[in-house]
């Protein structure tokens, strides 16, 4: 309406969703602060087996961050100095920190250019008699080509572990993500999909004895007090942490399905500007569910870093995830990559850019997102002639 005040749109809007639960979080909160029971208890316990229900798991070990859980899964799978992991270089950078904080190697396999996953094809090259694990990311809210990667590790004898920090809620063949490895790592980070008030983050398994060795780990190795079986530390969850995210975890379903809905529309939107060519959707894959953590384009030529500016001037939130990837990071510069190495990583790095998703979104919302990126658009084309 002509007149009315400026209305940005927010890369994410926390705040709008956990305002229609505030009494639930709330009660959540001061029971925890009521029972004194700061850290661990059954808070946490009642968290770690909704999440494993959830995910269809045997059991759930939380942890302080989804960082934590990589480090914490690594450990219990008994990996370290000499060891090689295989996962992508196009990925936040946890993934292979948490390798390289083991001891042990992160050795990169490029990605699927569609999907932005490893790729399965990148992967039987890279392996030695030093690799003892994959990692498939997750990313953005869908899960990898897990069978294909399933057929490589049997044949190798060779360890799954999902990074599924962005994908809780995804479905592969009609299996959750979570349930597609040998054991998964699960973020609660504010800004996914379920997401505590600060940090958080689960392992979830179908293994009892890693369960026991993971729960062991993030309480300084001890079993029992004082005695210690291992060199662990202190990872463990903090219980208002968990008694939030237990309250919103019977909601996750529907959040999810509103940003599917809100991923379809943007679909629409893009096709009804004719931005098809400048900005490519992404693609959900075969026997897939895509969660829609992130909803990430490809913005065509040179383009994306100029619309960028343009969107934050018009205080519409976009987010790069990411723009450098691992290979080239500086403190990885040890393992001896380049440019060029792994060109679809690169290539993702130069184009990628998130827009605005969340389940509260509104369709005007979104067309004000869309309408800007047309607008860029037009200005670039006409500047071009």
């Amino acid at each position: 309406m002509a007149g009315s005040p400026f209305v940005g749109v927010p890369l994410i809007d926390i705040k709008a969703l956990d305002k229609k639960i505030q009494g639930e979080i709330e009660t959540a909160v001061l029971r925890v602060l009521n029972s004194g029971q700061a850290i661990m208890g059954p808070d946490v316990e009642a968290f770690e087996k909704g999440i494993s229900r959830y995910c269809g798991t045997n059991y759930g070990v939380s942890c302080n961050s989804g960082s934590d859980a990589l480090l914490l899964a690594l450990h219990a799978m008994g990996i370290g100095p000499g060891d090689e992991v295989i996962l992508p270089p196009f990925t936040f950078f946890a993934t292979a920190g948490a390798v390289c904080r083991t001891g042990a190697t992160p050795v990169f396999a490029d990605i699927d250019p569609v999907t932005f996953n490893i790729d399965p094809a990148q992967i039987e090259n890279k392996i030695t008699s030093r690799t003892k694990a994959i990692i498939p990311v997750h990313l953005f809210g869908q899960c990898a080509e897990m069978e294909t990667i399933w057929g490589i590790a049997d044949r190798h004898n060779l360890l799954v572990l999902e990074d599924a920090a962005q994908s809780l809620a995804a479905e592969y063949q009609g299996k959750r993500s979570g349930n597609l490895g040998a054991m998964a790592c699960l973020s609660f980070y504010p800004t996914k999909n379920l997401g505590a008030f600060g940090e958080g983050g689960m392992v979830v398994t179908n293994d009892e004895e890693w369960a026991a060795k993971l729960r062991c780990l993030r309480v300084h190795g001890m079993e029992p007090r004082y005695y210690h079986k291992y060199m662990g530390w202190n990872a463990r969850m903090d219980a208002i942490q968990a008694a939030i995210c237990m309250a919103k975890l019977p909601y996750l379903d529907s959040w999810v399905k509103k940003r599917q809905e809100a991923a379809a529309r943007y679909d629409f939107l893009l096709s009804e500007e004719c931005l098809g060519f400048f900005l490519k959707k992404p693609a959900v894959a075969a026997k897939r569910l895509h969660a829609f953590n992130q909803y990430v384009v490809r913005v065509a030529g040179d383009e994306r870093d100029a619309l960028v500016s343009h969107l934050r001037s018009e205080k519409i939130g976009c987010e790069i995830y990411y723009p450098w990837p691992l290979h080239l990071q500086e403190c990885l510069q040890f393992l001896g990559y380049g440019a060029g190495d792994f060109p679809a990583t690169e290539k993702a790095c130069a184009e990628v850019l998130a827009l605005p998703i969340f389940p509260e979104i509104t369709m005007e919302q979104q067309r004000r997102v869309i309408a800007s990126c047309a607008s860029y658009f037009r200005k670039s084309a006409s500047k071009a002639a």
